[in-house]
């Protein structure tokens, strides 16, 4: 990423959004406010949540949608694992540390703020509460930055709108006891919060924010209702943001992949699909609205059948690893990635042909299948799009006993099973194929170390994936 190109095409964004919104502002302070975004966007651990994607969100048709986006995101700890420096000289009047957790300062240490204490109100948040995680916490810090960066040439009128925006971000947010959607509760709040603190939104205003919120929300997660490609594409691109060890390319373990995939893979069941889009009295219409939660439900389900074939793969490569020692680098067991001018040799080049491959049994697998064999759209920095060595295992035992592996692999690491009992209870003509792979990878390596040239021992063809 290109911090030039991004900061201006911010300051666009800030241009255009105040332009709409008749707001006077210096242009000095349109580029202050242009950096104050970027810069936390761009730090190394972002590879999704990044300016792209922020622009992705906003839109381009309202001007409170726009300015909401650019904001979102730019804090985001389980990424970036602190506060953007420059960030913290808005937050730290409201928000303290305490034992290793953030929370609202009691109301005798705040100052006395009243867009502070309306965005608070939009949240539901009160004076002395432990910010959680997974409960509003980045995104609440998000919306104190939007406000206060901003409330020099904002009315309070367009800072609720806006801080309503961002609360709606908070993805995933549940049905609760009284049976009210995330989306019907802010509402509640936003009428509340006009109330008390005479902001003075009419009743169409106060509609059309919340028709604004779930416009931006949908946006924000409109990956799971993408085409199953896309949708993967996206979630490798999210893998190195919480997982920083993956950004090493080759010498990530094979464990650290492995877990890294597992997590993902927790995350995908604990989903529910009719919580990831929002719905408000047409926004979006019914069609559309529907077309999404059926292919986030069709997603959901590819990216298990998916992921479960890729760990069982890399469960069963790091058993056999355990023959070597503990925290084997995966590139040791099947090949490096190709790198411009280097071409390594890899596994799959030294597994034989199938003769009668499984045929898949129904959609959803002849999906995976090839997704796995033709891969994703894109490769990703530190793995590339399609799945050769994984191909290869469920076209050998299809998919029925990639899932009964694949639950194994839980009481291999759980050391309920030792790593010989895993490789074992396995097919026992597939094990043989893929220890002489590895042993003939091995050779391949010895003979490259030699200078002798034989065969495919060095050859990689750069169409192929990595794992």
């Amino acid at each position: 990423m290109n911090f030039e190109y991004e900061y201006q095409r911010c300051l666009e964004k800030l241009k255009w959004a105040t332009g709409k919104l008749q707001v006077e502002v210096q242009s000095e302070k349109l580029a202050e406010i242009a950096e104050l975004v970027v810069q936390p966007m761009m730090s190394p651990w972002r590879y999704f949540h990044t300016p792209n994607h922020i622009f992705e969100v906003g839109g381009s048709q309202d001007a409170i949608e726009v300015l909401a986006a650019l904001f979102h995101d730019v804090v985001y700890l389980q990424i970036d694992h602190s506060v953007n420096f420059n960030l913290s000289y808005y937050i730290t009047p409201y928000i303290k540390e305490v034992q290793g957790k953030l929370k609202i300062r009691e109301k005798n240490e705040l100052p006395k703020d009243k867009i502070f204490q309306i965005i608070a109100s939009i949240f539901g948040f009160v004076d002395g509460q432990v910010l959680l995680p997974f409960g509003g916490q980045n995104e609440f810090m998000s919306a104190v930055v939007a406000a206060k960066a901003m409330e020099t040439f904002l009315t309070p009128k367009h800072l609720l709108k806006i801080t309503a925006c961002i609360e709606a971000s908070i993805p995933f947010q549940p049905i609760s006891e009284s049976g009210l959607t995330g989306t019907e509760r802010l509402y509640q709040r936003l009428k509340e919060t006009n109330s008390k603190w005479n902001i003075n939104l009419t009743d169409t205003e106060l509609y059309q924010t919340i028709k604004k919120s779930v416009r931006l929300s949908n946006r924000d997660v409109i990956g799971f209702g993408s085409p199953s490609s896309i949708f993967l594409d996206n979630t490798w691109n999210l893998l190195p943001e919480t997982n920083h060890n993956l950004i090493n390319g080759n010498s990530y373990t094979i464990s650290e992949y492995r877990i890294a995939l597992e997590k993902t893979e927790g995350f995908i069941k604990s989903l529910n699909p009719d919580l990831i889009f929002r719905k408000f009295d047409g926004e979006p219409n019914e069609k559309t609205y529907i077309s999404w939660v059926n292919q986030a439900n069709k997603n959901l389900e590819i990216a298990k059948i998916y992921l479960g074939s890729k760990i069982f793969t890399l469960g069963f490569i790091e058993a056999l690893s355990m023959r070597l020692g503990l925290n084997i680098p995966l590139s040791t067991m099947i090949g490096e990635l190709p790198t411009q001018g280097f071409n390594p040799a890899h596994l799959e080049s030294f597994l034989p042909d199938i003769h009668n491959p499984y045929q898949p049994k129904n959609s959803l697998e002849r999906e995976v299948l090839t997704l796995l064999a033709d891969g994703r759209c894109q490769n990703a920095a530190y793995d590339m799009r399609n799945s050769p060595l994984s191909t290869f295992i469920v076209r050998y035992i299809g998919f029925e006993e990639v899932k009964k592996q694949r639950e194994r692999t839980k009481e291999l690491f759980q050391k309920s099973i030792s790593p010989e009992d895993f490789i074992d209870g396995c097919n026992q003509d597939l094990v043989k194929m893929i220890i002489d792979g590895v042993l003939e990878l091995f050779e391949s390596r010895k003979q490259a170390i030699s200078g002798v040239k034989k065969g495919n021992c060095i050859h990689w063809n750069k169409q192929e994936q990595y794992q």
